[in-house]
Parts: C-alpha cells; sequence; structure tokens
C-alpha cells in the first residue's frame, strides 16, 4: 500500500527527446544474437591491423576485450590507473560466476538463467541483453577453463556449482573465496601475451581524465601519468570503456578505494547518456562498520550463505552472547520470510530485512548494527573441515579483521555499498549514444535491471569482453572507415587545455579541509538519503545539501603537493570533485523514480508486508539523463521497457 505524501519541492527535470535506437534485432528470443551476428557488417583481417583502439579499464571486462581484439588483429591500448593490470577491482570478487551449464541436473537452464535475471532485477532489465548474456554464460566457462582457471571440481574431476541468492538451482563455478582473482589471472594471461606479442601497448599508472568527441564520434581520451604528472593526448578510431562502477560516491563502500566514476562522468559530459544513475545494489554480507576511521569496508561473499544461517535475538535489546541465546529465542528471520529461498535470498530484499531487525532494536553488536551469520549447523552436520576446504580463506579474513573465529561464534554482518547497476546507456551493440564510445561491464547499465544477482558481475563483464564487443566493434569501424583524426585535432587541444585547467584549479584553492574530509561527508549524505531507504523529503535534502557541499569543496579543499609529481592528493580530489556532482544525480534520478523496485526503496511505495511496490504503469523503462551545462537540471530521456517473452509479476521469493 502507498503512502500519500505532500508534493515535491525539489525542481524537476524535463522530459527528453528520447534515447537513440537500441538497435534490438526481433523475432525469437533464443536466435536474436546469431541473428544480428549474421546481419553486422565485418571488418577483413588483414585490415584490422590499419584500426587503432583505446581500453580504458584492465578488469575482467576491459582485460578480455583489450586481449580479444588485439589476438583479432586490432591495435589496441589500454590504460589503468593501478600499477598492474592484475590489481583491477575484479580480482575482489569471492563467491563465483554464473553460467548455465546444469551440471547438478536440477533443472537448469538458458531461459531459467535469463529468467532469473530479468526478476532479480525487478523486471527493469531488457529482455534480448539478458537472454544474451544467458546464452553466452556456457562459453564462458569453457574458455577460462582452457585459460587454466582453477575451478572448484567435485571427486570425479566435474566442475562444482554451489548455489547463490535468487536462484533455486546450483549454477555457480567457483575457486574457493578466490573466483575474480582466478578469472582475472586468466584474463591478464591473454592479455599478457598480446602485450608480449606487441599487439597491445599497455599503460600502467595512467588515468583518463577526458573524452575527446570529434563531430559527435568518440575519437580519443585524455590522460593524466599518475606517477610525472604529464596530460597526453591519444586518439584512436574507438574508445572502450571498462571502468567499473560508482560505488565509492558513498565513501564507504566494498569497492577498492580507487574505483571512481570519473572516466563515465566525463562521457556523460561530453555528451553519453547516463542510465538509471540511482539503481545502487546493497551487499547484505560485509563486516559492520566499527568506527569513524574506516576508509573502507570489507565483504564477506555471499557463497556463505549456502551454509550460514541469519539470524538475531527475538527480544528487543538482547545482548547476551550468541551461545547464551537458545535456539527458541533466536529469529532465522529470512527463513521466516521468505521459506523458499531463505538465506539465499536475494541481496536487496536480504539487506532490507537486516535493516528492519536493526532499526526494531534487535540488531547485535556495537551500535546494534549487526545480525549473526551462523555456521554451528553447518560445522556439526558436515564438518570443520568441509566447511573449512569451502570457506577456509574467507573465515580467515573475517578473523584477521574482526578477531573472532567463526567456527566457534558466528560471524556478524550489516549491509553496504558494493554494486552499482546503473551505468552509460548502451545500445544491443554495448555502444553509447555517442558513436564510437563503447561501455563494458560495470560501467554500463544494460544487465541487472534495478538489483544484480549473486555471481552475475564476473559473467557480465566476461561476456562483453570475450563475446559480445568483438562482433559488435567490428560493425561500427566497418561503417566508419577509418579515422584520420589525429591528436593535432583542434578538439584534443581544447580537451587538453580544460584538463590542465582544472587540474590547476584544484591544486590553487589551498584550503583548509582535507578532500577525504569532503568524501566522507559526501558519502554521509549519500547513505542517509539515497542509501537502502529512500523518501521524497530526504531526497530533497539531499539536493538542497549536496551543491551547497560542493561549492565548499571548489572554495576550502587543500590539495597537498603539485601536478608535476606523483600525488595521490591530486588524485582523490578530481575524483570526489566528480563524486560531488555525480551524486547530485543519483539522487535526483532517484527522486524522479517515484516506485520501490530492487535495490531502489522508496519508503512511499511499499506493499502492506514491506515489500516493494513497482509502479510498471509509469516505470516500466530506463531513466536516461543528459547534461545541459554545469548549474542546469540534466534532461531524463526514457527507452521504454518491453515484455515480449517474460510476464510482468510482482517479485516474490517466499
Amino acid at each position: 500500500m502507498s503512502i500519500t505524501v505532500e508534493p515535491r519541492t525539489a525542481p524537476r527535470s524535463t522530459p527528453g527527446t528520447g534515447v537513440p535506437d537500441d538497435k534490438i534485432p526481433s523475432g525469437p528470443l533464443e536466435q536474436r544474437w546469431e541473428k544480428h551476428k549474421g546481419q553486422m557488417k565485418l571488418v577483413a583481417p588483414a585490415n584490422r591491423r590499419r584500426y587503432s583502439l583505446i581500453v580504458v579499464g584492465s578488469g575482467l571486462a576491459g582485460a578480455s576485450a583489450a586481449a580479444s581484439l588485439a589476438e583479432m588483429g586490432y591495435g589496441v591500448r589500454c590504460f589503468c590507473y593501478q600499477d598492474s593490470a592484475r590489481r583491477a577491482h575484479s580480482i575482489a570478487a569471492q563467491g563465483g560466476i554464473n553460467a548455465a551449464k546444469n551440471y547438478q541436473n536440477d533443472g537448469d537452464s538458458v531461459y531459467r538463467l535469463f529468467y532469473d535475471t530479468i526478476k532479480g532485477g525487478d523486471f527493469r532489465s531488457r529482455e534480448a541483453n539478458v537472454y544474451r548474456l544467458a546464452e553466452v554464460s556456457t562459453a564462458i566457462i569453457d574458455q577460462c577453463v582452457a585459460q587454466g582457471v582453477p575451478f572448484a571440481r567435485e571427486y570425479g574431476g566435474h566442475l562444482s556449482n554451489r548455489s547463490f541468492g535468487g536462484a533455486q538451482v546450483s549454477r555457480t563455478f567457483y575457486a574457493r573465496g578466490q573466483t575474480g582473482q582466478q578469472l582475472l589471472l586468466g584474463a591478464y594471461s591473454a592479455l599478457a601475451r598480446q602485450i608480449g606479442l606487441g599487439n597491445v601497448d599497455m599503460h600502467p599508472r595512467t588515468e583518463m581524465l577526458d573524452l575527446v568527441v570529434v563531430d559527435g564520434h568518440a575519437k580519443g581520451i585524455i590522460t593524466r601519468d599518475l606517477v610525472t604528472g604529464k596530460v597526453e593526448r591519444w586518439a584512436g578510431d574507438a574508445v572502450i570503456l571498462a571502468t567499473g562502477g560508482y560505488g565509492n560516491t558513498f565513501y564507504l563502500s566494498t569497492n577498492a578505494k580507487g574505483c571512481n566514476v570519473t572516466a563515465a562522468y566525463r562521457a556523460y559530459k561530453r555528451g553519453a547518456l547516463f542510465a538509471n544513475p540511482c539503481f545502487t545494489q546493497i551487499h547484505p554480507t560485509c563486516i559492520p562498520v566499527s568506527g569513524d576511521y574506516q576508509s573502507k569496508l570489507t565483504l564477506m561473499s555471499e557463497s556463505l550463505r549456502n551454509d550460514g544461517r541469519i539470524w538475531v535475538p527475538k527480544k528487543h535489546g538482547d545482548t547476551r552472547p550468541a551461545h547464551q541465546i537458545p535456539e527458541d529465542e533466536r529469529d532465522y528471520y529470512l527463513e521466516r520470510k521468505y521459506p523458499s529461498f531463505g538465506n539465499l535470498a536475494p541481496r536487496d530484499i536480504a539487506s532490507r530485512s537486516a535493516k528492519e531487525v536493526c532499526d526494531e532494536g534487535r540488531g547485535v553488536g556495537p551500535g546494534g548494527l549487526g545480525v549473526y551469520l551462523d555456521f554451528a549447523d553447518s560445522i556439526n552436520r558436515l564438518g570443520e573441515k568441509t566447511i573449512a576446504d569451502r570457506y577456509g580463506n574467507l573465515f580467515q579474513m573475517y578473523e584477521r579483521i574482526t578477531g573472532e573465529d567463526p567456527y566457534r561464534q558466528p560471524m556478524r554482518i550489516f549491509p553496504a555499498v558494493h554494486y552499482t547497476m546503473g551505468g552509460l546507456w548502451v545500445d544491443y551493440n554495448l555502444m553509447s549514444n555517442i558513436p564510437g564510445l563503447h561501455v563494458l561491464g560495470e560501467a554500463n547499465f544494460s544487465d541487472h535491471g534495478a538489483n544484480r544477482l549473486g555471481a552475475s558481475a564476473l559473467m557480465q563483464g566476461l561476456a562483453d569482453g570475450y563475446f559480445v564487443i568483438p562482433y559488435t566493434i567490428g560493425d561500427y569501424l566497418a561503417r566508419e572507415g577509418k579515422s584520420e583524426v589525429t591528436t593535432d585535432h583542434d578538439a584534443f587541444r581544447e580537451v587538453e587545455s580544460q584538463t590542465t585547467e582544472r587540474v590547476d584549479k584544484l591544486l590553487s584553492v589551498n584550503g583548509r579541509r582535507s578532500v577525504d574530509d569532503f568524501h566522507r561527508e559526501l558519502g554521509k549524505v549519500m547513505w542517509d538519503y539515497c542509501g537502502m531507504g529512500r523518501t521524497r523529503e530526504g531526497l530533497t535534502k539531499a539536493l538542497e545539501r549536496i551543491p551547497e557541499l560542493r561549492d565548499d569543496f571548489w572554495n576550502d579543499v587543500r590539495v597537498l603537493g603539485a601536478n608535476e609529481e606523483y600525488n595521490t592528493s591530486l588524485e582523490k580530489a578530481g575524483r570526489v570533485a566528480d563524486f560531488l556532482e555525480f551524486g547530485e544525480l543519483m539522487c535526483r534520478d532517484a527522486l524522479e523514480r517515484e516506485e520501490s523496485c530492487g535495490g531502489h526503496f522508496r519508503e512511499e511505495y511499499q506493499t502492506e508486508e514491506g515489500e516493494a511496490m513497482r509502479n510498471d504503469k509509469d516505470f516500466t523503462h530506463v531513466a536516461a539523463w543528459r547534461f545541459q551545462g554545469d548549474g542546469i537540471i540534466p534532461t531524463r530521456e526514457v527507452e521504454q521497457l518491453h515484455f515480449e517473452f517474460v510476464e510482468l509479476a510482482t517479485r516474490s521469493y517466499k
């Protein structure tokens, strides 16, 4: 039941003219990708060496794309701000990667993975893109096994699977709690081979600061060498962004500290549409905050919910140690509320449920901001060795951080910002509305709707890099031909000049407050008003406070050091400056979407049982924002979502 609320006070955006053609092919769903590949134009092998491609990012999406395109014969330049491609944030993924292999013979199929993903995203994603993702998932596993990725195996040698949230089958392939690391090493080995052959020109410790658009097409980027401070121009026939998500807008998140929105946001300010920025995912299985000194949070893999049971005391304010609380005084609330899925309810639902019991005063640990993840039953049933074989490295990590032994007492967990489903708008070819600018992995919006199912991020990154972009980018290049634009073009000089001016401005403020101080304050505003629960009143407050904070930043930030040197303070300042603009876009998108769906929970729109209440009549669409200028409210474009093969239904995991 929705709650009556007062009219909005924040200014509305004006509707735009709509998004470009999504290029989704027609016909039976299961034939669309094959049909599309057969209709695309090709670049002949002998001609590919004439083309130069820029890949920004070297995580799973970027490394797989750069390696695949170089293997095909294209000239590739790959940029990453880490000192090695092996340090991309993909390495932090723990639990696994989904694929519809049906090795467990439990009823899985490409269609079931497709449907689970559509449903998990609360029916806010494209059917065609999601079906393609499910379809190519099976090839990803074969590719990675061939590269030597050490997936877990059954006693007989077959690849093992486990369950993840939002599914009733076991389709998640894993390498203990290090799946992202092992997959990234596989992609990195392919990339390193192409670097060794001279087909990829690798640029580590180099950050993209802006996009160069010539005659409406993406033709290059401007970068800063993070060691020397040198600002440089790079031209290419096409640009591929694979730069991850924007979860660090919240300051505290499970992302690596370097993760940022700059590349995507710079593209947005050059004309690329930004789709569904308010769709952010709160992961339910994170080690709780322990103090104001923290700069990031640590994730505990969702795979732990296979064998761990989540509970809180039934009695409010019960501060007894876990072992002193008898079974009949424990509330296994996910098993109670969602008997069909239990502890493997999807992330958005599990996170909100944890928040509810903590808000009721039944949370555990310091400040009551935690719930128990208890392995006692599984250890008694399976033995400590089996649990150690499955999750040993995760248990070690937890004990090192908390000083508590999860074999002897339950883990304490609480929701935290993790993944972002929004991103730059792309068509079926993964190309943005700026021709030539392609966007892969978490940096685009295309596959997860309003909530991502666990173990689907790695699947999307590798699908985009290995099995989609190698086909679709050829269509663009074949149609446009070889670019004659060089870095001497006036557009490059102009963008480089603007980039240098911005860097100089950051260094010249010479205020009193540190970059981290501003970032921490922005994060609190975002978490309080655009986090797990959102209201019109709170979002309106955020839209008033963020511009004030942004003005304070440009008048009172203190950036240490100089440009012509290794300067982490300057790095952070540029990223936080973009967060301070992008956070406003996120809040505006959340305010305009007057419904609850997936990770976007507007408290005004919920059922009597506290579940998300969608508004399919008005919001079965993608909201894509178009930049109109600094200080001007962006326009909100709409791509209507059409469901031909699944029925829009109230999402239920009971």
